[in-house]
């Protein structure tokens, strides 16, 4: 059989050419309908069983028909992949009974079960629309590895349908799954094989894919394969279109995304409150606020109201800009809309006013949080916390510490990061290195901002040798630590005396490739300084 390859399916349509408003012309393709073009299904005939394997089909057969389970326990040893096939196939018309009698051959023989067995059963389940039952099938033998080579199902099942009497969806179930077990490359190859034989898979199967792939970060082939839907005519539908906005989004052509809600109108689809939600967020993450309040404008005219997560991708839009009077009037509004605010509201908003050190605006909102018995999580305190040592209120933080362990809540990376960030506003290397130890002896990791701002308050108290050993930690770690922050240090090094030491973390950053590309070795360390102290 040709394979068809993902570069070749990636290369079929341009997502980015062609008239897009002529959509709303295609026909939709029914479910199940075969292209008359396309390459026949084999037929092939399977040897009549014969002998003692004659004998042993008939006598399971008649235990089976029989709900004879202990005498057919009696057989099991006696299971081949040839048998159990014949059995399949004599059983066929009854799903219900098929499918007791693979499970039972599962805990039974496993090992008579093959590839056509499996197809046969697949086969079986699809026909009578069990595909649940057919997918739960798939996704077991394809993550125990039951089969060597999934790439050979798809034949499998093929050179098996005709004997099987069976239905397209047998195709598309496998198609599915694939998708949902993110295993791109077989789903891709799926697809080309089905289009080969004039098979296309479901709306709803195509969904799937779609979601994989935005998963996958691979908006560039959701638009590819939309494409290759509309050439072959699989009508999408809202939650279809919806993606190829997200994917529109994500690539930053929000015109692209706007447009089709246009065109969403002309293929008779109306847009839910998430096709607006999806626009919202993709202008709120290019900053692009006064526009995301524009279409929520858009989605109230058109009669879709705002939801929950509308209010919250605004606020989170305007506290990400540090616009918090702004943030409070959307917050303002959702409650005025009967809109109930989340944990994700509350948390959303006590950590904008954090940011930007307003530690007691942070507090009311965690005081209404409380009466409006929001559970507060490890995120709420955290961002407590970081407001509190953002202005130096070490303490009333360290008392939040203590109520962590009221509520059953695990201190985690953030929460040593907001203490450390306490400390160093104080300029208290000390205290924020002891921190820093506790913060790894937890197995936690420190970000880059973490280590950065250890290494200047050191710096800034002129305590060399710490910052020294962080940044050593942190060159350990993979992480390239900030111009500015390592011309201090070196700088720093150089005026007392320690030049032979500065160059040394140059050279090692510099061996590891983690020199920071603006940093200016040459004008550190040009003037060597008399008596320079050993390392």
């Amino acid at each position: 059989m040709k394979k068809i390859s993902f570069h070749q399916l990636s290369a079929l349509t341009n997502p980015l050419a062609g008239n897009h408003s002529s959509v709303e012309l295609i026909i939709p393709r029914k479910p199940g309908m075969r292209i008359s073009s396309s390459l026949p299904i084999p037929h092939r005939t399977i040897p009549e069983p014969k002998g003692q394997d004659l004998d042993f089909v008939n006598i399971a057969h008649s235990h089976l028909i029989h709900s004879d389970w202990a005498k057919l326990d009696l057989l099991s040893s006696g299971l081949t992949g040839f048998r159990v096939k014949h059995i399949l196939l004599k059983i066929q018309k009854d799903h219900v009974l098929s499918l007791e009698f693979f499970k039972w051959v599962e805990s039974h023989n496993s090992n008579s079960l093959t590839l056509e067995t499996y197809s046969i059963i697949l086969h079986i389940l699809t026909k009578n629309h069990k595909f649940k039952f057919a997918e739960s099938i798939l996704r077991n033998i394809l993550a125990s590895n039951a089969i060597d080579f999934p790439s050979k199902l798809f034949e499998a099942l093929l050179h098996s349908y005709r004997i099987c009497d069976s239905s397209p969806r047998v195709f598309d179930s496998l198609f599915k799954t694939y998708a949902h077990m993110k295993m791109f490359r077989n789903s891709t190859d799926t697809f080309c094989q089905m289009k080969e034989y004039g098979f296309f898979p479901t709306v709803e199967s195509c969904n799937a894919y779609l979601s994989s792939l935005l998963e996958l970060h691979r908006a560039d082939i959701v638009l590819t394969f939309y494409n290759e839907m509309r050439r072959n005519r699989i009508s999408p539908n809202v939650y279809t279109v919806n993606m190829v906005m997200c994917a529109y989004c994500k690539l930053g052509k929000l015109q692209e995304a706007f447009e089709m809600l246009e065109k969403m109108k002309n293929m008779g689809l109306s847009p839910n409150v998430v096709s607006y939600n999806i626009l919202i967020s993709g202008h709120c993450n290019r900053g692009l606020l006064g526009l995301a309040m524009k279409i929520k404008s858009l989605m109230a005219q058109n009669g879709v109201q705002p939801g929950v997560v509308t209010f919250n991708t605004l606020i989170n839009g305007f506290c990400k800009e540090g616009k918090l009077y702004e943030a409070n009037k959307i917050f303002t509004e959702m409650k005025a809309n009967n809109v109930a605010p989340t944990i994700v509201t509350y948390n959303t908003l006590i950590k904008g006013y954090s940011q930007i050190g307003d530690s007691e605006m942070s507090s009311r909102i965690f005081e209404e949080m409380s009466r409006n018995q929001v559970k507060a999580d490890i995120l709420t305190y955290n961002a407590l916390i970081l407001g509190l040592c953002k202005e130096g209120k070490t303490k009333k933080a360290a008392y939040l510490i203590k109520e962590l362990d009221k509520e059953k809540l695990v201190p985690n990376a953030s929460t040593f990061s907001a203490l450390i960030t306490g400390q160093c506003m104080l300029k208290n290397s000390e205290r924020a290195f002891q921190i820093y130890k506790s913060m790894i002896k937890s197995n936690f990791h420190p970000n880059e901002h973490t280590f950065q701002m250890l290494i200047s308050t050191f710096c800034k108290n002129e305590d060399f040798d710490g910052a020294v050993e962080v940044l050593r930690d942190m060159s350990e770690r993979g992480m390239i630590s900030d111009s500015s922050i390592l011309s201090e240090l070196c700088s720093g090094l150089c005026k007392c005396g320690k030049h032979k030491l500065a160059s040394m973390i140059c050279h090692d950053l510099e061996a590891k490739r983690l020199l920071p590309k603006e940093f200016d070795k040459a004008e550190i360390l040009s003037t060597p300084l008399e008596n320079d102290t050993n390392i």
